[in-house]
C-alpha cells in the first residue's frame, strides 16, 4: 500500500492533486481532515469522486489537522491511500440511539476477513461510549479506530461524510478487508491525576449536574477559574484497575456538563494535568506494538488537548511517525480505541494506526535522543521550566495526600474516642441514678429513725451536689434522643419548690434564700425537665458565689404576658459577661465545676424563646428570664 497525502487551503482541487495517478487505482480509501468547515469538506468530497468516482471517501471537521511532521488548523488533509490487496466498503448511520448506530455501521461494514475499521462520529450529539458498544456487541474481534468530529474548539456543529452524504449527526465508517494486511494499534496517555479526590453526586449517562453537591460549572470555576479549559483538565477515575479519562465536550445553561463518555453517581475523579517530562517521550520508542510490523503507513487520531496543551512538544512528538512512513490524521474530541476484545472510548490520548500490506520483516524504527533533542530545541529551557511545574504539582499533590490521610486517621481516633466517651457518660448516668437514690432514701431514714445528725446533713448537702449535676449530665445526654412534652407549670409553686431543695445546701455555704413574688399563682406552658436545669443552674451558681452570710434573692414577677424569673447574689463584679454563658468558662479557677451549666441554660432558652438579661457591679450580680405567661 501507499499514502498520498495533500494540503488544501484555498483555490482549486485539481490544481494540488494530479488525479490522474489514481483514476486505474481499484482499492483507494481517501480521507479528508477537514478544519475549515461544512461547506469545505462537502466541497472536496464532491470534487474528488467526481475525479475518482469508484474510491471510498470519508471525512470529518477537526479541531486540528496532522500532515507528515506538520501540526495545521483551518485547513483540510487529503489522505489518498492505495491498497493492492484489500477491499474498502463504507457506510454510515444516523439514530437517536447511539447503541443502535454502532450495531448497525457494525452490520454494514463487517465482513469474515475485516482487519479494521476506522469510524468517526459527531462531536457534539453522540453519546460514542454507547456507539462502541454497539460495535462490540456486534463483534468484539475487529479492531477500531478514529475519533469524534470537532469545529476547532467551538463545541457548536461538527460534520462528517460518506462518499456524497454530509451529516451533522451519527457516524461514518470504512472497513478494510484483506487477508494479507497487517495492522497494529497502540495508544499513549501523558495525563496525571492532581489534588483531592471528588465525587459526582449526580449524573445521568455523560452527563454531570453535580460535583461534590456542586454545579459541575461552579466546581469548574473554583478549581480552574471562571475561563477554564474544557479539555486540557479532564476528569480521571479508576474502574477496575484501568485508568478513565473524561474531557468536557459541552456546557449547559443549568450549569451542567456533558463529557465525551458515561460517568456514574458515586464515581471518584480526580482533575487531570499534563506530564510534560511524559510528553517529550519519543513515541516511536515507548510505543512498541508499532514495531511488530513494516509500516508503510501510520493514521493518528488524537486529543485536541494535546496539541492546545504545549504545542510545541506535541509537534516534536509528531515528527517521530512522519520521519518513519507516511503519515496524516486529525484532532478529536475523543478518541477509539480497541483493547482485548473491548472497544475504549479515550480522551487526552494520542491514537496510533499503523497499516501495511508488506511481507517484509519489520525495519527498526529510527533511534533519536530525545534529551538531546530537548537541547538542540530553542524550546529546552521552556521546557525545563514546564516540567519543574509539573514535579512541584505533583509532588504538593502528594504531600497533600499524605497529610489528608493522617489528618483522616487522627478524625477517626478522634471520633471513636469521642465515641467511646459518650457511651462512658451514658452508662455512667444510668448508673448513677440508684446509689444517690439510696443514700438520698437512707438518709431520710436514719433521720425518722435517731434524729438529725451533723455527719449525715453533710453527706445530704453533698449529695444534693451531685443530683443536680447528675441532672445536668443527664439532660444533656438525653437531649438529642428525646422529645421533652410541654405541661401547664405553676412557676411559683416551682421555684419556691427547688429553693426548699437547696435550703440545706445554701445553709451549709453561710447563705439563705429570700424568696417573693407578686402573685400567689403564675402559670406557664413549659418543659418541667428544662426548667429545673434553668432554675437549678441559677440557685447553685448563687449559693457556689454569693459571699458568706449574705442573702440569695429570688423573686417572681408578673407584668401583663411576661414573667420575669430574677435572681440576685451578693458577689464578685464578672470580669467577661459576655463569655459567661460559654462552654468551659469559668470566671473564678479556684471554684469547683465544669463551666458547662449557664451554657446549658442559654441554649435551653434559645430553644424556648427566653430572653435573658444580665447585670453585674462590683456588689450584686443578677440574672432575668423572662417566661410566656400561660393565659387563663
Amino acid at each position: 500500500m501507499k499514502t498520498y497525502n495533500f494540503c488544501y487551503e484555498i483555490g482549486s482541487l485539481p490544481s494540488i492533486i494530479d488525479f490522474s495517478l489514481f483514476v486505474n487505482e481499484k482499492n483507494v480509501l481517501v480521507q479528508l481532515f477537514c478544519g475549515h468547515g461544512k461547506e469545505v469538506l462537502k466541497y472536496t468530497s464532491d470534487v474528488i469522486l467526481s475525479h475518482l468516482p469508484n474510491a471510498i471517501c470519508i471525512g470529518t471537521t477537526t479541531d486540528g489537522e496532522i500532515y507528515g511532521e506538520s501540526i495545521t488548523t483551518f485547513r483540510t488533509i487529503i489522505s489518498i491511500s492505495i491498497f493492492e490487496h484489500t477491499f474498502i466498503k463504507t457506510a454510515y448511520a444516523q439514530d437517536d440511539d447511539s447503541f443502535q448506530c454502532g450495531m448497525k455501521l457494525a452490520s454494514d461494514l463487517i465482513t469474515p476477513n475485516t482487519k479494521l475499521l476506522i469510524l468517526f462520529s459527531d462531536g457534539t450529539h453522540m453519546n460514542a461510549e454507547e456507539f462502541l458498544k454497539g460495535v462490540e456487541t456486534f463483534d468484539s474481534t475487529v479492531p477500531v479506530c478514529g475519533g469524534m468530529a470537532g469545529d476547532n474548539g467551538k463545541f457548536e456543529q461538527t460534520y462528517i461524510s460518506s462518499q456524497h452524504t454530509l451529516i451533522s449527526e451519527g457516524v461514518v465508517g470504512v472497513s478494510l478487508n484483506s487477508d494479507i494486511l497487517q495492522v497494529a494499534t497502540n495508544y499513549k496517555f501523558d495525563w496525571k491525576p492532581i489534588g483531592l479526590t471528588h465525587t459526582l453526586t449526580k449524573v445521568q449517562n455523560n452527563r454531570v449536574y453535580m460535583i461534590d453537591d456542586m454545579k459541575a460549572t461552579d466546581f469548574y470555576d473554583k478549581y480552574l477559574g471562571g475561563n477554564f479549559s474544557q479539555t486540557e483538565f479532564p476528569l480521571i477515575l479508576e474502574k477496575n484497575s484501568v485508568t478513565m479519562v473524561r474531557a468536557v465536550i459541552a456546557k449547559h445553561e443549568d450549569g451542567s456538563l456533558s463529557y465525551s463518555g458515561n460517568l456514574n453517581e458515586g464515581d471518584q475523579v480526580r482533575i487531570g494535568f499534563g506530564d510534560a517530562e511524559s510528553l517529550m517521550k519519543d513515541p516511536i520508542e515507548s510505543l512498541e506494538n508499532l514495531q511488530s510490523i513494516n509500516t508503510e503507513t501510520f493514521f493518528i487520531f488524537s486529543c485536541m488537548a494535546r496539541r492546545r496543551f504545549m504545542p510545541f512538544l506535541i509537534k516534536l512528538g509528531i515528527g517521530s511517525f512522519a520521519r518513519t512512513a507516511t503519515t496524516s490524521g486529525f484532532y478529536t474530541y475523543s478518541e477509539f480505541y480497541h483493547h482485548d476484545g473491548h472497544n475504549k472510548l479515550l480522551n487526552q490520548t494520542l491514537t496510533v494506526v499503523a497499516l501495511s500490506e508488506s511481507e517484509k520483516s519489520p525495519l527498526s524504527a529510527p533511534h533519536t535522543n530525545t534529551d538531546m533533542n530537548k537541547k538542540d530545541t530553542s524550546y529546552f529551557r521552556t521546557f525545563k521550566t514546564i516540567e519543574s511545574l509539573t514535579h512541584l504539582i505533583e509532588q504538593s499533590a502528594r504531600d497533600y495526600e499524605e497529610q489528608s490521610k493522617r489528618l483522616e486517621e487522627q478524625m477517626n481516633y478522634s471520633e471513636n474516642l469521642l465515641a467511646s466517651h459518650r457511651q462512658f457518660l451514658r452508662y455512667t448516668v444510668h448508673e448513677m441514678n440508684s446509689p444517690l437514690s439510696v443514700i438520698m432514701g437512707n438518709i431520710e431514714l436514719h433521720e425518722m429513725e435517731f434524729g438529725k445528725s451533723v455527719y449525715l446533713e453533710n453527706i445530704e448537702v453533698a449529695a444534693k451536689s451531685i443530683f443536680s449535676m447528675y441532672d445536668d449530665l443527664s439532660y444533656l445526654v438525653k437531649k438529642d434522643h428525646i422529645h421533652y412534652m410541654k405541661q401547664r407549670i405553676d412557676l411559683v409553686d416551682y421555684v419556691r419548690s427547688r429553693i426548699d431543695f437547696f435550703a440545706q445546701v445554701a445553709d451549709k455555704a453561710k447563705s439563705m434564700f429570700l424568696f417573693e413574688s407578686n402573685l400567689s399563682e403564675i402559670y406557664i406552658f413549659f418543659n418541667e425537665t428544662k426548667l429545673q436545669r434553668i432554675i437549678d443552674n441559677n440557685l447553685t451558681n448563687a449559693i457556689k458565689y454569693t459571699f458568706e452570710n449574705e442573702q440569695i434573692i429570688v423573686s417572681l414577677h408578673q407584668e401583663h404576658d411576661n414573667c420575669h424569673f430574677f435572681i440576685a447574689s451578693h458577689s464578685r463584679k464578672i470580669q467577661e459577661p459576655e463569655k459567661i454563658f460559654e462552654e468551659y468558662y469559668r470566671e473564678e479557677q479556684s471554684q469547683e465545676g465544669f463551666g458547662l451549666g449557664l451554657n446549658l441554660v442559654r441554649r435551653i432558652c434559645k430553644e424556648e424563646n427566653v430572653k435573658i438579661t444580665l447585670h453585674s457591679s462590683e456588689n450584686i450580680t443578677s440574672f432575668s428570664y423572662q417566661f410566656k405567661v400561660l393565659k387563663p
